[in-house]
């Protein structure tokens, strides 16, 4: 399988649009601020890495279906598709759809119908949209969403499709973070061994793609598809399992038809937990071996906070970035790197130059749901 990628989008803390998210990274700009969404006295965590389109003081409904819509925009203008999109199938991954609003709504009584929990309604009304489907697959949802419709196009169910990953923080999320972790950490610090856990960002991204042997009427080609490896394993709600997460690696390497010493460049989930991380790199280790410092090892989350369902899909977009312009972003307040990532060329520090023609993305979530995507460059 080698999919044409023919257009990307992206909003996040850092950026409204791919270039601006990819530009703040490569310079080592974080999104984290004071929290902005919720009332400060009931938390004892108070920053996030929010999109900052709030009026003062003041919280509002269908915020995560706007992130949706501005990168599935972009991402259909980059492809030359236009607004017309009533013949594409559009692939949505995340998390918690319009839990925000729903959580306002029972609240406040805010303004908010049953209809506009399903991001369709949305799509169909600016977009024309007649086929959308949500995947709700935790923080691995949007790179799941990419396998499905990968197999839409592989099967002949479409030529075109967009997939997308979307989540809003909301307050119930964050309030089960915040009881998780009572000395909150004042940054996100992937693999570093003083990691105190996650912070939430709001976030979202959008790629096109399409059939291999299909023309298409305009914009670039960012790179290819080449697969993506899943594993459901459901061994424990939270903690992820090393095996299962190294299962899915070499399951996208099986159908990529790929080896690990293959690998240029890997995007980490890395999402600053102290398990998390652990399982992460001690599963790349075991898979990579002796290969493990070939490639570059970077992540995102540092910089964007974790953006649920649309995490995976974010980095698989930073990762064609990278490829198309040969600059690394790295991985910002890594002083001291845990043990196991002893070998690993991590980017630390400062964007690194490096020419990467084929890359490993990760995505895992709640519940064993883990989703690894390999990408080949343009």
């Amino acid at each position: 399988m080698r999919l044409p990628i023919t257009g990307v989008g992206a909003v996040a803390s850092i950026g409204r649009d791919a270039d601006e998210v990819f530009s703040s990274l490569c310079a080592g700009r974080s999104g984290l601020g004071p929290m902005r969404g919720f009332d400060h006295q009931h938390y004892n965590g108070r920053q996030l890495f929010e999109v900052d389109n709030r009026p003062e003081g003041a919280d509002r409904t269908l915020r995560a279906t706007g992130f949706l819509l501005d990168a599935v925009g972009q991402a259909a203008a980059d492809a030359g598709l236009g607004e017309d999109l009533s013949g594409i199938p559009v692939l949505v991954g995340t998390g918690l759809r319009e839990l925000r609003s729903a959580e306002l709504w029972w609240r406040d009584g805010a303004d908010f119908s049953a209809d506009q929990l399903h991001f369709g309604t949305a799509l169909r009304e600016r977009f024309g949209t007649s086929d959308s489907l949500t995947i709700s697959n935790a923080c691995s949802a949007s790179l799941y969403t990419l396998a499905l419709g990968a197999d839409m196009l592989t099967m002949g169910e479409a030529d075109t499709v967009i997939v997308a990953g979307v989540d809003a923080i909301t307050e119930s999320m964050h309030g089960l973070a915040d009881r998780v972790q009572p000395n909150p950490p004042e940054s996100l610090r992937t693999l570093d061994v003083n990691r105190r856990g996650t912070i939430l960002g709001d976030g979202a991204a959008a790629v096109v793609l399409r059939r291999e042997d299909l023309q298409w009427p305009g914009g670039r080609l960012w790179g290819r598809l080449r697969a993506v490896g899943m594993t459901c394993d459901a061994k424990h709600p939270t903690a992820p399992d090393q095996e299962q997460v190294a299962e899915a690696m070499r399951q996208a390497h099986r159908h990529a038809g790929t080896s690990p010493g293959d690998m240029d460049l890997v995007l980490l989930h890395g999402t600053g937990t102290p398990l998390n991380d652990l399982v992460e790199i001690s599963a790349y280790g075991e898979v990579f071996g002796e290969d493990a410092g070939v490639p570059l090892v970077t992540g995102i989350k540092p910089m964007t906070g974790h953006t649920s369902g649309s995490a995976g899909l974010l980095s698989l977009v930073v990762t064609l970035q990278a490829m198309a312009t040969g600059k690394v972003p790295p991985l910002v307040n890594l002083d001291e790197p845990i043990e196991e990532a002893a070998g690993v060329r991590l980017v630390r520090g400062q964007e690194a130059k490096h020419e990467a023609s084929l890359a490993q993305v990760h995505g895992f979530g709640f519940g064993g749901i883990n989703a690894v995507a390999i990408v080949e460059g343009a």
